[in-house]
């Protein structure tokens, strides 16, 4: 009985006897007098808890948590774990929503696992590397709701000798009940790298003290993205624009910290009109925003703004893209501007919405959709080609290796080795569910997530391989992992700061391209800095940053 009790291992030792004690007297007491034998929670499987219809808990043995798409996947990963089970390892759990009616969601979901299982791959590989990562997939319910339950599992997971849990992942969404998860992990002594939340109020402030102690982050913060778009933009995003600002009023860290960025960046040209919210039902959920956008978008036509910012998520930006194409202001064009959620956007737009968009007969989009994205697959090959160019053009000479800039090159090398590891696995039969789609930045992001995990718990094991690194000693390890110990990531160097900020981690500027087929593509730009100015030589942090 005592093994399913939520927080059993945290009892004292006294508490635990006396816990033993009571349910034995209890069994005796419904023996003795007739009463129904006591039953556990209804289950959806062992060891995961049906809640509300809900799936919640934490599995590393295949199941799906009622969602075919990741099944292929998650029986992935317990082949990956049943193969190192015999090697010196620790548990990392990767937590996010499993559970999904929305068909884009759930598509989401299977890429978030596929960058897990890749970079779970690419950590355990290399004879006598440990310690090895065994990979669980914790499911918190629908935006994080039963987050408190998975939390208490994962931190008995921590203290268990047996599971060795040393760092917790994932984390898709920046909401409150996320914010609760992280500073309840991190209370606990859990370190936690979060691959996909941007939220400015999920992140630690360098040269303060920690809000999330063993926190560390690899995607910039919605703040560092909008001042990265800013310094992308130059004066068209200062001067020349007219921008407004249309922004969800629903209760959402990341909407709130996007809204924000967003009035951070100045502007010195003409001002446009004044901020326009909206308020949607819910993530996932369109209600009336359709209408609302409807006027929203006829008072735009009737302004001289051409640039709107827009503070909300996929689903209501692909509906608001739509309706601003609508509009009949004549000759009119609009560059729409949202964060790192519209990452996701491409996977929800239908052949007519691509139609739509691209503006009719013509072709000539009506709307470009433009984005920071964590990253993108043509970004290191676009911009290494503009680099060469440019070099030539001042040198007259081609550069040596040794002179193309380690920002670049890279990150290059780290795509290439997962391209090959892609090639690798399905060569061999290895079922994903679908080929890895890079172009969305979820699979790079994760993969680079279990990379990072790994380069710290490798660098914390040293020569000691019968020790496993225990929780300080990957808590302390993220502000090593600069310079010399920098992580080559497919989304960029991860260089972290004493705070587990990644230092001016680049953006990926990415645009919505109707194109004249059927489906459309995201476009990379280019590449955006938060300061201004690319990473240093080996991504030394200067002083006065962290």
């Amino acid at each position: 009985m005592p093994g399913w009790i939520p927080g059993w291992r945290r009892l004292p030792r006294w508490g635990r006897i006396l816990y033993a004690l009571a349910g034995v007297a209890v069994l005796v007491a419904a023996g003795l007098y007739g009463v129904p034998a006591l039953t556990r929670p209804d289950t959806c499987h062992d060891g995961i808890e049906k809640i509300g219809g809900e799936c919640v808990g934490v599995d590393g043995t295949g199941y799906d948590f009622g969602t075919p798409e990741i099944g292929p996947v998650a029986r992935a990963i317990a082949e990956e774990n049943d193969r190192i089970a015999d090697q010196p390892h620790v548990t990392v759990a990767m937590m996010l929503p499993l559970q999904s009616d929305t068909p884009g969601l759930r598509r989401q979901m299977r890429s978030d696992l596929q960058g897990a299982y890749l970079g779970q791959r690419q950590a355990n590989s290399g004879e006598g590397q440990v310690p090895k990562i065994r990979l669980v997939l914790a499911n918190p319910g629908r935006n994080y709701g039963h987050q408190h339950d998975v939390v208490s599992t994962l931190l008995d997971m921590a203290e268990s000798d047996q599971d060795k849990l040393r760092a917790v992942t994932g984390f898709n969404l920046t909401l409150d009940a996320t914010r609760q998860a992280v500073a309840r992990l991190t209370e606990g002594g859990v370190p936690v790298l979060a691959s996909r939340i941007s939220g400015d109020g999920i992140a630690n402030v360098d040269g303060t003290k920690q809000r999330f102690p063993g926190l560390a982050r690899i995607i910039p913060t919605n703040g560092e993205a909008a001042k990265a778009l800013a310094n992308f933009n130059g004066e068209r995003g200062r001067r020349n624009a007219r921008t407004v600002l249309v922004h969800d009023n629903r209760r959402d860290a990341y909407v709130e910290s996007l809204a924000r960025a967003f009035r951070g960046i100045e502007e010195t040209g003409p001002a446009g009109p004044a901020d326009m919210p909206f308020e949607s039902p819910g993530i996932d959920e369109a209600g009336s925003t359709g209408s609302q956008f409807e006027q929203i978008a006829n008072n735009i036509c009737g302004s001289e703004a051409d640039t709107v910012y827009f503070a909300g998520r996929t689903l209501h930006l692909r509906i608001f893209a739509l309706t601003l194409a609508r509009q009949t202001c004549a000759d009119r064009h609009f560059t729409l501007v949202s964060g790192s959620d519209a990452a996701s956007l491409r996977q929800t737009m239908s052949e007519r919405d691509w139609a739509q968009l691209g503006g009719g007969e013509n072709g000539a989009a009506k709307v470009t959709v433009q984005y920071a994205a964590p990253a993108h697959p043509d970004a290191w090959d676009t911009e290494l080609a503009a680099w060469t160019e440019r070099w030539q053009a001042s040198h007259d000479r081609a550069p040596t290796d040794a002179e193309r800039p380690q920002y670049l090159t890279e990150p290059k090398a780290a795509l290439e080795t997962l391209q090959n590891l892609i090639r690798s696995e399905r060569q061999a039969g290895t079922d994903l569910g679908s080929t890895p789609d890079l172009e969305d930045s979820r699979t790079m992001l994760v993969h680079d997530g279990l990379v990072t995990i790994g380069t710290a718990l490798h660098e914390v094991q040293g020569n000691d391989a019968e020790r496993a690194p225990g929780l300080a000693d990957v808590r302390q390890e993220w502000s090593k992992l600069q310079s010399v110990h920098r992580v080559r990531g497919t989304s960029g160097l991860i260089c972290l700061t004493s705070g587990g900020n990644p230092y001016d981690k680049p953006v990926a500027v990415v645009e919505l391209n109707p194109g004249r087929g059927a489906r459309g593509t995201l476009r990379f730009v280019g590449l955006g800095w938060s300061t201004g100015k690319a990473q240093p030589k080996n991504c030394v942090i200067p002083s006065g940053t962290s």
